[in-house]
């Protein structure tokens, strides 16, 4: 598939109650289409939301989003242009980073988390020299990462992200800083 220069073109997913930052890397070819993040089938994004936050599998773009401020998770992507081999996030080339300044201002300095080893190694060199705030790397939910059940996703992203059982009393004083 030949390299193609695309534009994130909808918005991040963020109010003032937002407490923790879920990053992508860059709108998939089939999240493009529907113009809405984790468009694809078979990601498992919006299921394993649905499960850690104990709701229905949201259907809609308004659902979706709806079910994620219900929580405080803010939603967005590293990436806001690139070139990029169909949704290889492999491929990704000339980037420009999306500007996280309106979601912290907002929101205040809150826990960061990169959906995959691409979003956490974009997120490191292009957003924390800006932000100051470390990324958690998480295993991706994309399709291509065939490796990681559902189960085991939803394993690793509860234990990773407290959040889910207690997050004030697991994180205790060390998530006091991001509280604001």
């Amino acid at each position: 598939m030949e390299p193609i220069t695309v534009q994130h073109t909808f918005p991040p997913i963020f109010d003032k109650n937002s407490r923790l930052l879920i990053l992508g890397t860059v709108p998939s070819v089939k999240s493009r289409e529907n113009d809405f993040y984790y468009g694809h089938p078979q990601n498992r994004f919006w299921k394993l939301m649905a499960i850690l936050c104990g709701e229905e599998i949201p259907v809609t773009k308004e659902e979706k989003t709806e079910m994620l401020l219900r929580h405080g998770i803010a939603l967005y992507d590293v990436v806001e242009k690139c070139t990029i081999a169909g949704s290889s996030d492999s491929s990704i080339k000339d980037v420009v980073p999306v500007d996280l300044t309106p979601i912290l201002e907002q929101t205040g300095n809150i826990p960061v988390f990169a959906n995959g080893a691409t979003a956490e190694k974009l997120y490191r060199k292009y957003l924390f020299p800006k932000t100051g705030i470390s990324a958690v790397k998480l295993p991706s939910t994309s399709p291509a990462n065939a490796a990681w059940s559902l189960s085991r996703l939803e394993e690793a992203w509860r234990e990773a992200i407290p959040f889910w059982t207690g997050w004030k009393e697991a994180w205790g004083k060390a998530i006091e800083p991001y509280l604001g």
